[in-house]
């Protein structure tokens, strides 16, 4: 079973890197716009269109990725005081209640969505129309891929209120381990203390 979270973890996590080097794209596609309107005096009526489809890729596509890292916002207030049963009751009661229907809803309606858009070829309102289905098909897209990710976390949470542990998650380097980082520097924890007691001992003087 923890092979099978795993590799969804990878999957989501796959789709979010791919999907983000849209971002590269945007900045790329904004710098030359801004050279070429005012620089070259020549505007482009189809960029800002490709402005908004590249950055709702970006949008929508980083559900499941941030989900597979459990990097959603939360009000962990007290939820951070619980015992991880007690964290896992209520992460699976949420899932049921608000996650599940809203996805699904979001899944299904985009799905529709984008069947219309193509059956009569959506453009957009402009003088250099671009096609928006393509784009109106990363909501059923993205949808999945977050059902997808949101069945494992359900999954975990029965795991965590049947043993009382979380399961592991693929690692990342979205943060930094100040351990690791230690580790490569040399670092210890009492050289940190002693400089410390150096810089007030130097500031009280």
């Amino acid at each position: 079973m923890q092979k099978l979270l795993l590799t969804v973890d990878r999957l989501s996590t796959w789709f979010g890197k791919a999907c983000a080097w849209s971002v590269v794209g945007l900045t790329l596609l904004i710098t030359w716009e801004v050279f070429s309107r005012y620089v070259l005096n020549k505007p482009h009526a189809w960029v800002l269109d490709a402005q908004i489809m590249l950055y709702g890729l970006l949008f929508m596509t980083a559900g499941a990725y941030t989900l597979a890292k459990s990097g959603h916002v939360r009000g962990d207030v007290l939820y951070g005081f619980f015992a991880p049963r007690t964290q896992a009751w209520i992460d699976l009661i949420l899932y049921i209640v608000f996650f599940l229907p809203g996805i699904i809803a979001l899944t299904y309606a985009g799905w529709f969505f984008f069947q219309d858009s193509l059956a009569m070829r959506e453009q957009t309102f402009n003088a250099d129309p671009l096609p928006v289905y393509p784009f109106k098909f990363v909501v059923p897209l993205a949808g999945a891929f977050l059902l997808l990710q949101g069945i494992v976390e359900i999954i975990r949470c029965v795991i965590c209120i049947q043993t009382g542990a979380w399961p592991r998650r693929e690692d990342d380097v979205e943060e930094v381990d100040v351990d690791k980082l230690k580790q490569m520097v040399n670092v210890k924890d009492a050289d940190i203390e002693a400089l410390d007691r150096l810089v007030v001992q130097k500031g009280g003087h």
